[in-house]
């Protein structure tokens, strides 16, 4: 009898074990899996990395900790962080991975005041599974985040409970601050609160640590792109294990058994190993890579800037949910933030810093949100360009921009500066392509529904 999972109908949902498959067979059903399976083996193998980090410190210039506990930084991520792509240079991050098999844990929420924060807490899909934010009016204390089998008892003096459907995750506190001496300083206070720890740990206790007191580790990637968190030739190898972890979302049964069916054949025959091998390095190449430029993907807007409205939501959005893990992995729900990307002026042409650019966003035309909003600039590796300023987002934390006289705002992008009357608004570019990227952190509706987009990208 088979023992494949079953269609409603009481059917097979996949080959019949033993099936002979030949070799065009095993292309199609490995190249389709490439694609939808690549962000969970990137987040599983950020999981394999982390087990190996022996107690909470630095990476280089990030935090790294054992599984189910949190590193914070103090301010700003620095250009040099290769972990992610597409970091902010709006708020004090922190990072820590999940492994809910292991122990359920609980993350503390200080007081942040008036403060604008958010954690993000994803599944080994990149899906949101709790709601811990200023948005969402979480009140200060204690919240459990637990796999789907956890069957313990919630501690009493737990605010809430948020149930993850998969054992594997991530979660990355943000917590804004505003680009003055006084308000580093300010910060540290909640900062020093954020902390995540095994459930048997839990005392009822606000718990707190001095975060720049952390041993150093080697950095995590030294090189001008994100590390490199999939690797074509291990992929099929550890797919097994990561589709144990994320059981099949309703619909993804027969899906789940036709890859099973090949990890099968590939196990007891090394000509199908060998083809799972040649594809996984032609799909990296062929479907992955274009995925990392914002122009190749995303929702369509006014003047080439592109959008989604799914992060953190993917579901069975396979394309988005892929596209966005190269591009600009771990992104909040939309409720959290809204992202818009772009890679091309008003003329359709790729962003250079060799030309000179501006953005003017009209006279009450800033993008309305009740968190905070910020224009970015990234080089071709979606990662900071170093300059002497140290500036890499202009927007809410900004409080040296100078307006028109018609209330208007006009932001500057190039590499050469522009005049002294313009260097306040100026986000200085690499020599080569470089990409625009816009948060609108709890945005407003007129957002959310499309009523507000981005201005032009005007070269002169």
């Amino acid at each position: 009898m088979s023992t494949e999972p079953n269609t409603p109908s009481g059917l097979p949902a996949g080959p019949m074990p033993g099936t002979r498959l030949h070799a065009e067979y095993v292309r199609t059903v490995a190249r389709d899996t490439y694609l939808w399976a690549w962000p969970m083996v990137n987040l599983y193998n950020r999981r394999l990395v982390y087990r190996q980090i022996p107690a909470i410190g630095m990476a280089g210039p990030v935090p790294a900790s054992p599984l189910n506990r949190l590193g914070m930084l103090t301010d700003y991520v620095v250009p040099e962080e290769r972990i992610v792509a597409c970091p902010n240079q709006d708020v004090v991050y922190g990072i820590g991975c999940l492994a809910l098999d292991l122990s359920a844990v609980v993350v503390q929420v200080p007081d942040f005041g008036d403060r604008f924060w958010v954690y993000q807490v994803v599944d080994l899909r990149t899906d949101g599974f709790a709601e811990l934010g200023k948005m969402y009016g979480t009140a200060p204390g204690f919240y459990l985040l637990a796999s789907p089998d956890w069957a313990g008892d919630v501690p009493e003096g737990v605010n809430g409970v948020f149930r993850s459907s998969t054992n594997t995750g991530i979660v990355i506190p943000r917590v804004f601050r505003d680009d003055t001496a006084e308000d580093l300083a300010a910060v540290q206070v909640p900062v020093s609160q954020i902390m995540m720890y095994p459930v048997d740990e839990f005392d009822g206790v606000m718990k707190s640590m001095d975060w720049t007191t952390l041993p150093h580790y080697p950095a995590a990637g030294d090189g001008a792109e994100e590390v490199r968190w999939v690797h074509p030739e291990t992929f099929f190898e550890v797919l097994a294990t990561v589709l144990d972890d994320a059981p099949p979302l309703p619909g993804e049964e027969a899906r789940y058994a036709e890859v099973r069916s090949v990890l099968a054949a590939a196990a007891n025959d090394e000509a199908v190993a060998a083809v799972l091998a040649e594809v996984a390095t032609e799909a990296e190449t062929e479907l992955i890579a274009p995925l990392f430029e914002f122009r190749n993907y995303g929702l369509p807007i006014a003047h080439f800037w592109t959008t989604q409205s799914n992060g953190a939501e993917f579901g069975t959005d396979y394309y988005t949910r892929t596209a966005v893990a190269r591009s600009n992995i771990f992104v909040n729900k939309p409720a959290e933030t809204k992202y818009f990307y772009q890679d091309l002026d008003s003329n359709g042409e790729r962003l250079d810093g060799t030309g000179n650019y501006t953005i003017i966003f009209s006279a009450g035309g800033l993008p309305p949100v009740s968190g905070f909003w910020s224009l970015t600039l990234y080089n071709e590796h979606h990662f900071f360009h170093p300059n002497d300023l140290n500036r890499y987002s202009l927007g809410t934390k900004s409080n040296h921009l100078q307006y028109n006289a018609d209330g208007s705002l006009t932001i500057h992008a190039s590499a050469e500066p522009p005049a002294d009357d313009r260097l306040t608004n100026w986000l200085p570019a690499p020599t080569g392509p470089f990409s625009l990227y816009i948060r609108a952190y709890w945005a407003d509706p007129a957002i959310l529904d499309g009523t507000w987009q981005p201005p032009q990208v005007t070269k002169a």
